[in-house]
């Protein structure tokens, strides 16, 4: 049985947060392409021309569109409701408001590799 390749969408205004994920996301073996976007805006965006996401990894902080915002959107929107997310963020607080919000899961930053893809294999694998 094929395993599924996935296209993660990854959302941080810190172009070196961004090229770090980036760079742990593509060690592992079901991730077939990481799009990146600098702000909320951009994501949703993005999401609209690509139809073949598989999940959303989400800043909170950003400038433009915070993560908070865009997790507001993608909710209310019935084509991207189901979409999962995962929040990033260096601001513990921000947790119940994230999953409130709409958010499948959390990380805190700095983001540790094995915790990345273990919530990835709870959520789609």
């Amino acid at each position: 049985m094929q395993q599924k390749q996935l296209n993660i969408l990854a959302v941080d205004d810190d172009l070196i947060n961004l090229k770090l994920l980036k760079s742990m996301l593509m060690k592992n073996e079901h991730v077939r392409h990481v799009i990146e976007a600098k702000n909320g805006a951009d994501a949703i965006e993005i999401l609209k021309q690509n139809s073949d996401i598989d999940l959303i990894l989400l800043d909170i902080i950003m400038p433009v569109m915070g993560g908070i915002e865009m997790l507001r959107i993608i909710r209310a929107d019935e084509n991207l409701s189901q979409l999962p997310i995962i929040v990033l963020t260096t601001d513990e607080t921000k947790k119940t408001e994230a999953l409130e919000n709409g958010a499948n899961g959390f990380l805190m930053k700095p983001i540790r590799i094995h915790d990345l893809n273990e919530q990835i294999q709870q959520l789609i694998l």
